[in-house]
């Protein structure tokens, strides 16, 4: 069997069209202001951090005659003295009882509320979900007051563990909102199987859902300690008791103290010391909360 030409059918693929020359200026202008912007808003974030750094390896002349000169030599006795003299050490283990408490005590009480919001239907659901939205918007500072006598009546002031079941009742609107959010985007196939299987519901939450809801407790986690770690107000309220002082407390006391004694290096050491375990915590799980805060979005 023979092909002639006229049997033959050529489909002519046409060249797509290029894309006109003032989307592509325009798109060039684009990219180029926003980079600009990130980078000018990059230099403004960067640049302070890099100079309190510098300045806490300078002794107490160098910060006053040459402020933006590198240091002579590393004075470590800066960080070793605001360590030791400052109780420094002090602040910082009240600061992480404290805050590891509150931010354990805070996934655990949040991710469980969250679940139960988010996959059962019973009266009183959007209700509940919607009180803790509203707690969202309450200013603290209304509450200072009242909160101050509730937490005296209950003999829990001036204690750690008073400070700790704060902490959580300050951060479990937010949490709850966020990991809500984050239930309803899981397959719910998962856990009809584990039903299926015989699994508890408290099985299920706690050996299927929560390990599969890691990224979402690990960006609300990140947040829940950077505003827990520098917390100011409720423990200047609540936490009277300088041997229970937590870490911002600690530095505007060294801060005060400065005006009598002029240790500035000192302060710069203490205030490097404060920044870096936020700083390191955020560097070391910045994939999982782009991920948790993504998560929603690609689902």
């Amino acid at each position: 069997m023979t092909t002639t030409e006229s049997d033959v059918t050529v489909t002519k693929v046409e060249p797509a069209a290029p894309e006109p020359p003032r989307a592509k200026r325009e798109g060039g202008v684009l990219n180029a202001f926003s980079h600009g912007i990130l980078i000018i808003w990059a230099v403004m974030v960067v640049t302070p951090l890099l100079w309190a750094v510098m300045t806490s390896f300078k002794d107490d002349r160098s910060i006053f005659s040459s402020p933006w000169a590198l240091p002579d030599k590393l004075h470590f006795d800066n960080w070793s003295r605001a360590w030791t003299q400052a109780n420094m050490s002090d602040y910082f283990l009240n600061t992480i009882l404290v805050v590891g408490g509150s931010l354990i005590g805070t996934l655990v009480l949040g991710s469980m509320a969250a679940y139960v919001l988010a996959r059962f239907d019973f009266p009183g659901n959007r209700f509940i979900y919607y009180l803790f939205i509203g707690g969202m918007s309450f200013p603290i500072m209304l509450a200072l007051v009242p909160l101050f006598y509730v937490v005296n009546n209950m003999g829990l002031l001036n204690t750690i563990h008073g400070l700790i079941l704060v902490y959580i009742a300050y951060s479990l609107p937010f949490t709850v909102f966020f990991l809500t959010a984050f239930f309803r985007t899981l397959p719910t196939s998962v856990a009809e199987a584990a039903f299926v299987d015989g699994a508890s519901h408290t099985r299920t939450f706690f050996q299927i859902m929560l390990p599969m809801a890691k990224p979402g407790l690990i960006s609300v986690g990140i947040f829940n300690f950077l505003g827990q770690w520098n917390q100011y107000m409720l423990p200047t309220v609540l936490n009277t008791d300088p041997d229970k002082h937590v870490l911002t407390q600690g530095l505007v006391q060294l801060a005060v103290s400065q005006g009598y004694k002029g240790d500035w290096s000192g302060l710069f050491a203490g205030l490097v010391m404060a920044m870096l375990p936020v700083l390191a915590a955020y560097i070391v799980f910045q994939r999982q909360v782009v991920a948790g805060l993504t998560a929603g979005a690609l689902k």
